[in-house]
């Protein structure tokens, strides 16, 4: 035994050492151990951490409700189908039933809102009720939707009020509308007929056909998608990396302990990815809450009940998958750059400078994926996935563009007052933080840029010119309900309305060859108009014309139509009015010196050919089965001149229909999928606009106790001010520099594809524009917190 020999001990072999952990034990405990420091930092910690989690959670909330929309669409869609008529009832319009009921469509419009009802009458004990109502209105009464009550009692709604003189005994629920902001009503009436206008139904639940999808509102849609949700995605990635620098000095304290470089990366991964999972509870609860008031809230006349917000199953587990995962991702990506040494830290980047030519490669790749997916034809099947792929890929290629770019301009700036000075030597030192802060920008307008010239190249295509004459009629109303003296005295009350200038008013019907024709041979019929002289001039070029005149007209440059009228219309014979109409024909001989005029254009657009004859001539209200027209010309300085005019119309057949003539058709799809891209524009705007707060408080908090020694040392607070403008400004200027050249060319190739032209190369201004407004709200909105961090109080540390 020697000295060294402990009592005891002699001869006994050595404790064992442990064994070291296996690699996916490691992973988990350096990951633990990162969630550990983001959980215990203490208050500088937390910060941080909450920062991390309320930018996630604002790009989750934002992609729940993504998620939301096909459960959206295919709620209120359910509802629209359940509301409408029944295929079955078509077989019950011989007869009525005891659950049959009598309705008449009497939408109508007040303002810019439009507001959809229907005039109805049971038939029997039991009539068949529309979904959303319980008790069938009675006669003088009606039911009404929240929204249409509330627009009846509001202050300016006096001539709406006059319109619907019914009394409201109910509400519609919510399995009754497509959404809580629809304007809709069921009002009872006792006497509809079908002699009159009136539909017979005994069952709701339509399953009428849906109109197929145009292989350009395809591309059109996967387009909007693609714009509004990558931005989203960007920000996502760039809210993980909120506090980097703090984090880095702490992993480099680690490192003085013993912590290799892969230890460091995998508990930067931690604690990133608590951030996420504390941003996705967030998310969530952001989510929640927001679908309390989202029936409150109504963008571009757009809304939606809660219980319709309910995220897709799939989409909603690929978003909790895929939020922590992308977290985990762009940490350990982003340490790549960084050598994190016992004794601090040094990023390569500084030393070698950006790479263009990989970054350049990525939109490259996009534009490719687009041409070579190759050009969409106006009926060919279309496969969203490559124009998805290629957008996605142009765009991230403009995020990964703009650090380079930042990089390489504020890397030249040299001199300048002392604000620029401040600003561009932080932006040499920080360039990325800079860059990262205005990518969700940068993407979000180039891919507004690419939609505008997509939808202006597409335009002509849904918006078709329909031949009106605003400048001749403003309004036109149609009845086949108003017959007898009602239709002439109907007529007249157009013309007394007030503000009403003009009425081309005209009683109109079919004239037949009396005779007996075979079963294969068509009879010889031409339509039949009667008017004031003033009326008939508004229809066909006549000279002369006095009351007690008719008139034969022929289409002009049409003989072989004006041959056919003149089968029917023969001078001094006898024409048969209404026949087949449900009541004796009305005798007529058309006087043998009519003279023969050619037709001209009414406001409408159309060309009214066949027999005219002047109220003196023939007497309307004998007429079976005529109809009224009246074209209206008002004075547009009377104020709700428009809403007089309806109202008279409302009173005088609340079925007549009713339009507004306008010079362009719009294609309702087309102008849905519009209005979409304007509220989500709005949505991915404000989030962005948050999310460069977010990152702008951050930037500043972290600099909290550089900016207190520049304000001892007596630099004014002006100057610093100006100086995180300018630190803002910079990278945004350049951020939109690459999303007006990323998205004119994004655009032409879409342009291209759809075998379109570029109409205008121009429109990206307003989107600069909007770009700019941003930027100048979010500095606006960082002073204050700017002023409280240069406090003395900054000065202490620990």
């Amino acid at each position: 035994m020697t000295l060294l020999d402990k009592p005891g001990t002699t001869g006994a072999p050595a404790p064992p050492r442990p064994a070291p952990p296996s690699r996916g034990a490691a992973v988990l405990r350096d990951l633990g151990l990162g969630i550990r420091f983001a959980a215990g930092g203490g208050r500088e910690g937390w910060i941080r951490t909450l920062l991390t989690a309320v930018g996630v959670g604002l790009g989750v909330a934002l992609l729940l409700l993504a998620s939301s929309v096909p459960h959206l669409l295919d709620a209120r869609s359910a509802r629209d189908q359940a509301r409408k008529e029944s295929p079955a009832s078509t077989a019950s319009q011989s007869g009525r039933t005891d659950r049959s009921v009598l309705r008449v469509d009497a939408g109508s419009d007040f303002g810019d809102e439009t507001i959809s009802g229907f005039l109805m009458r049971a038939e029997g004990a039991d009539p068949v009720l529309p979904p959303g109502i319980d008790r069938f209105p009675a006669p003088g009464t009606m039911v009404v939707s929240p929204a249409l009550k509330e627009l009846l009692a509001s202050p300016g709604s006096g001539l709406l009020r006059e319109r619907l003189a019914y009394r409201i005994t109910g509400t519609i629920g919510d399995d009754g509308l497509r959404s809580p902001g629809e304007l809709r009503y069921y009002a009872g009436s006792d006497t509809l007929a079908t002699a009159r206008g009136a539909h017979r139904i005994t069952e709701y639940g339509g399953a009428g056909e849906t109109d197929p999808v145009p292989p350009l509102l395809v591309v059109l849609i996967v387009m909007v998608c693609v714009v509004l949700l990558v931005p989203v995605a960007i920000f996502i990635a760039t809210a993980v990396r909120f506090g980097g620098d703090r984090r880095d000095r702490r992993l480099a304290a680690l490192r003085l302990v013993g912590a290799d470089i892969r230890t460091t990366r995998r508990i930067a991964a931690g604690e990133a990815m608590f951030g996420a999972l504390l941003g996705l509870l967030l998310g969530l609860a952001f989510f929640l809450v927001g679908r309390l008031f989202v029936g409150s809230v109504e963008l571009w006349d757009v809304s939606a009940f809660p219980a319709d917000v309910v995220p897709d199953l799939r989409l909603g587990l690929l978003i909790v998958v895929a939020v922590p995962l992308t977290a985990v991702l762009v940490t350990l990506l982003a340490m790549r750059s960084v050598v994190i040494e016992p004794l601090g830290v040094v990023r390569r980047g500084r030393e070698r400078g950006r790479r263009l030519w990989w970054r350049l490669l990525v939109p490259a790749a996009g534009l490719s994926v687009l041409v070579m997916k190759g050009r969409v034809g106006e009926f060919d099947p279309v496969d969203p996935v490559p124009i998805a792929t290629g957008a996605v890929l142009v765009l991230v290629g403009l995020a990964l563009l703009l650090p380079w770019l930042v990089e390489a301009c504020v890397n030249r700036l040299r001199g300048g007052p002392v604000p620029w000075q401040l600003a561009t030597r932080r932006l040499q030192l920080s360039s990325g933080a800079a860059s990262r802060a205005v990518s969700g920008v940068t993407v979000a307008v180039a891919g507004a840029i690419a939609l505008q010239m997509l939808f202006a190249a597409m335009s002509a295509d849904f918006h078709r010119a329909t031949g009106e004459d605003p400048s001749r009629a403003q309004f036109a109303a149609y009845s086949e309900d108003v017959t007898g003296d009602a239709a002439t005295s109907a007529i007249e009350r157009f013309r007394a309305t007030e503000g009403v200038d003009t009425v081309i008013g005209s009683v109109e019907a079919y004239a037949t060859k009396p005779g007996t024709y075979a079963e294969d041979d068509v009879t010889p019929t031409t339509s039949l108009t009667i008017g004031t002289c003033a009326t008939l001039r508004e229809l066909a070029r006549i000279d002369r014309c006095e009351d007690g005149d008719a008139f034969v007209v022929h289409p002009p440059g049409d003989e072989e139509q004006a041959e056919w009228v003149d089968r029917t219309a023969r001078k001094g014979k006898t024409v048969l009015i209404g026949e087949g109409m449900g009541r004796e024909p009305f005798r007529w001989t058309l006087p043998a010196d009519t003279p023969t005029v050619t037709a001209r254009k009414d406001p409408m657009g159309e060309i009214h050919h066949g027999i005219m004859a002047t109220t003196g001539a023939l007497d309307a209200s004998k007429l079976p089965g005529a109809t009224i027209v009246a074209q209206i010309r008002v004075d547009d300085r009377v104020p709700d001149i428009a809403e007089y005019v309806r109202n008279t119309a409302y009173r005088i057949d609340p079925g007549m229909r009713f339009v507004e003539l306008n010079p362009v058709a719009r294609d309702r799809m087309y102008d849905s999928v519009r209005t979409g891209l304007q509220v989500g524009a709005t949505v991915v705007l404000l989030l962005i606009a948050a999310s460069m707060l977010v990152s702008q408080l951050e930037q500043l908090r972290e600099r909290k106790r550089l900016l207190s020694v520049l304000v001892a040392f007596g630099t004014r607070r002006s100057t610093l001010g100006w100086s995180v403008l300018w630190q803002t400004a910079v990278p945004v200027a350049l951020g939109l520099a690459v999303a007006v050249a990323g998205g004119l060319g994004l655009g032409a190739t879409l342009a291209w594809m759809i075998h379109k032209t570029v109409a205008d190369w121009w429109l990206f201004w307003p989107m600069v524009g909007a770009g700019a407004g941003l930027i100048a709200v979010v500095t606006l909105a960082s002073l204050p917190p700017l002023w409280r961090l240069m406090r003395p109080e900054g000065l202490r540390t620990e």
